[in-house]
């Protein structure tokens, strides 16, 4: 397999609001390797300063279980709730009935409170490696975008909750990292390491995913399918030049 590098110029949309020169983020498709990355990186990249990994996506199954096992709702509303959980998640889903837009809602929401808590440990000075990013170019719970947006709910609360998450997403996106490290793959090499994941979703991943602009961040773009030790070498020289740079 071939091993390719780029650095994406691209122009912003919108002004940048504030960049986050502690923070490297790492992207891209299932299967294409983010967390053993993220996680290598948090290991070896040794800034000087103190360094944490923060998972960033929507973490449908963690608040899944939580709801579940809440004493006051008991088991079958709780069923119920966790099988709205999981309709959210899915791109096929049309269902945009009152659960399944509030569930959406808290995912959403629960994304901005771990998003919060990245910036506090930036603002202190820890240097944070997180897995995923949220962007608001593009609407969908796949591509870390705003979930509603992508399903259009009906009704004033419907529309009222995607105004709301839009602009939440509109806030994190204009937080630029220092560094989106974005690991490219294709979508059957996606689908032989992540078999469980529907092969229609992975390739509207590997799709969508390379055009994200990150409000104009310094994006290095790596191939999945290379040798590991040379992407992780790459991304690890990235990211130690991309923090002295934006600490200079």
């Amino acid at each position: 397999m071939s091993f390719w590098i780029e650095r994406v110029k691209t122009p912003t949309a919108q002004p940048l609001s504030k960049q986050l020169p502690c923070v490297i983020a790492v992207t891209g498709c299932d299967g294409a390797g983010k967390s053993t990355l993220s996680e290598d990186l948090l290991a070896q990249l040794d800034p000087g300063a103190p360094i944490q990994w923060l998972y960033l996506g929507q973490s449908s199954g963690n608040i899944a279980r939580w709801i579940k096992d809440l004493p006051l709702v008991g088991p079958p509303i709780g069923r119920y709730l966790v099988s709205k959980a999981d309709k959210a998640d899915e791109k096929e889903s049309t269902s945009t009935d009152t659960a399944t837009t509030l569930v959406m809602f808290i995912l959403s929401h629960w994304r901005a409170h771990k998003f919060r808590r990245m910036l506090k440990l930036s603002r202190r000075g820890v240097v944070v490696i997180t897995d995923r990013y949220p962007q608001a170019e593009v609407p969908g719970f796949h591509f870390d975008g705003p979930g509603l947006g992508a399903v259009n709910p009906e009704g004033w609360l419907g529309r009222k909750l995607t105004m709301w998450e839009q602009r939440q997403y509109q806030r994190m996106a204009s937080h630029v990292p220092a560094l989106v490290i974005r690991l490219n793959i294709d979508a059957d090499t996606a689908h032989q390491r992540k078999p469980d994941h529907k092969l229609s979703i992975l390739k509207d991943k590997v799709t969508i995913l390379p055009k994200l602009h990150f409000n104009g961040a310094d994006i290095l773009d790596l191939d999945g399918r290379a040798p590991y030790e040379q992407v992780l070498e790459t991304a690890l020289g990235a990211a130690r030049a991309a923090l002295r740079n934006h600490r200079s």
